[in-house]
């Protein structure tokens, strides 16, 4: 068996994925409650899939991605499919969409279907990781035990559902906060434990892998994840809050009361009219 390193690069690589996974959260969280707030179709569909590119893109796929790249194999160099790496991603996301619409679409029976999403969004999101983990190209044969792979599957579908009764129920910034904190520990400990479910047996070098590797995949993926979490957290700036939009409908409410209590102007008279009304006057005078 080969020796397995998961963080070769000390606890920078888990630190990183840790403060995405928190961060994704919070962003995911926030546009949950934006969600609930909103009245239009069209906002909440919105909302829905920002929460699904926050949590599913950035607390989960991009956490995953920076915490291999602290991944090595002793005797063997590590390339990865470009393909299932982006499908992993895809994944992620319409998975923990799916979860999210069963989670915050309809109003009956909400615990049944903060189940029913978290398993969805669970499932998926163990489907990613072990996506990802397909995509991986080594010299060696990779397996893993099965009583770690079903630990990290139960602990996806667990997080899951916990994150969808958050994103069901808080509305407080500090409580999305801890929250956040909770989710990370989460999301890192079922990536963690389906790694350390796995190893390598090496075989002989039979030339160079196909695939790109790590570091060359770190500056596209990086700016985009940098630029996404700035326009997430711009477009959660610059959108009216809920409060936002109570004020504004009691100063429209102010206005409308204001212009019903005001005198209302009276019509200017016809010219003509008031012409007639002089000369009857007149004529009645000289009678």
């Amino acid at each position: 068996m080969a020796t397995i390193h998961h963080f070769d690069h000390g606890w920078i690589t888990p630190t990183i994925s840790y403060v995405l996974s928190v961060l994704g959260s919070m962003l995911g969280l926030t546009c949950a409650v934006r969600f609930r707030s909103a009245s239009v179709r069209s906002e909440r569909i919105w909302w829905l899939v920002l929460a699904s590119l926050s949590i599913g893109g950035t607390a989960i796929w991009s956490m995953h991605f920076v915490a291999m790249m602290g991944f090595n194999v002793d005797g063997t160099p590590i390339r990865y499919d470009v393909g299932l790496t982006a499908a992993s991603a895809i994944l992620a996301v319409v998975a923990v969409g799916v979860g999210l619409a069963i989670a915050l679409l309809g109003k009956g029976a909400r615990n049944l279907r903060i189940i029913l999403g978290g398993i969805v969004a669970g499932l998926g999101v163990a489907a990613m990781h072990y996506t990802g983990m397909a995509a991986m190209k080594l010299n060696g044969d990779v397996s893993y035990g099965m009583t770690l792979v079903g630990a990290s599957i139960g602990i996806a579908v667990v997080a899951a559902a916990v994150a969808l009764w958050l994103a069901v129920t808080v509305r407080s910034p500090l409580v999305i906060f801890v929250a956040a904190l909770v989710m990370g520990v989460a999301v890192n400990g079922m990536h963690f434990t389906g790694m350390f479910a796995m190893s390598v047996s090496s075989l002989p070098s039979a030339g160079d892998l196909p695939g790109a590797t790590a570091s060359g995949m770190l500056v596209p993926i990086g700016v985009a994840v940098v630029f996404g979490i700035i326009a997430l957290a711009y477009v959660l700036m610059s959108a009216p809050t809920e409060e936002d939009r109570a004020a504004s409908a009691y100063l429209a409410q102010r206005r409308e009361e204001a212009a019903a209590r005001a005198p209302q102007p009276t019509a200017p008279r016809d010219p003509s009219s008031l012409a007639s009304a002089n000369w009857t006057y007149r004529d009645r005078s000289s009678r």
